[in-house]
């Protein structure tokens, strides 16, 4: 059974950086399509950033690209984003999906979901 926890989120000013975690179990990201949403209040869930465990490809939204880095640790099985120079319109619940498939990115329609972290950038 996949199973996704996310970590690491919380308040931050705006310039700041965080680092989300998202713990994952019950199944090898080789075989997964993985990556990061979010959904700020009032606003359609968003991809964010994907990779690919098996060849490397990472996929950024223009709205984060030169600031959030995507990586995965597969002696944990984790996949954490890097979040830099952070802007208050980064406010959100982010969340990490799964999908089985060789895609780059989660299908949203069939994806495993985490709980959420919520992210406000703030002063």
């Amino acid at each position: 059974q996949v199973q996704l926890v996310e970590s690491g989120g919380g308040l931050v000013q705006p310039g700041g950086s965080l680092r989300l975690s998202c713990a994952a179990s019950g199944f090898t990201f080789d075989n997964y399509a993985i990556g990061w949403f979010r959904q700020a209040p009032g606003k359609e869930r968003e991809g964010v950033s994907c990779i690919s465990n098996r060849n490397g490809g990472t996929y950024y939204a223009d709205s984060v690209k030169g600031r959030f880095t995507i990586s995965t640790d597969n002696a944990k099985n984790t996949m954490e984003l890097q979040m830099n120079t952070l802007k208050a319109e980064d406010t959100a619940v982010y969340y990490c999906a799964a999908s089985f498939g060789v895609r780059l990115c989660p299908n949203p329609n069939s994806a495993s979901w985490g709980q959420g972290t919520q992210v406000t950038v703030s002063s």
